[in-house]
């Protein structure tokens, strides 16, 4: 062996494999159209992530949020006066 290298047995079989902790899944950006009235602080609260289509209802992104989309998400959740933004899950649809 070089360069120090230690050598180790492999695991017996039928031993559990180790594997690296998998990263946590991401939440997604959910509205409910029917608390939601279109007034629009999502939108101007989290702009990358909330378009409005043309009678003022949100369009939350689809797709899983990056931690700083995260951030910006959980501010428009607690800055929507109608509380019809959630995180949900990412196996919620």
């Amino acid at each position: 062996m070089r360069g120090g290298a230690v050598r180790t047995a492999p695991p017996p079989a039928g031993a559990p494999v180790s594997r690296p902790a998998a990263a946590p899944p991401t939440e997604r950006l959910r509205v409910d159209p029917i608390a939601c009235r279109g007034i629009g602080v999502c939108a101007l609260t989290a702009p990358d992530l909330v378009e409005l289509d043309r009678w003022g209802f949100p369009a939350p992104v689809d797709g899983p949020l990056t931690s700083a989309e995260r951030e910006q998400a959980a501010r428009a959740v607690r800055a929507c006066p109608r509380q019809a933004l959630w995180l949900a899950p990412p196996a919620h649809r």
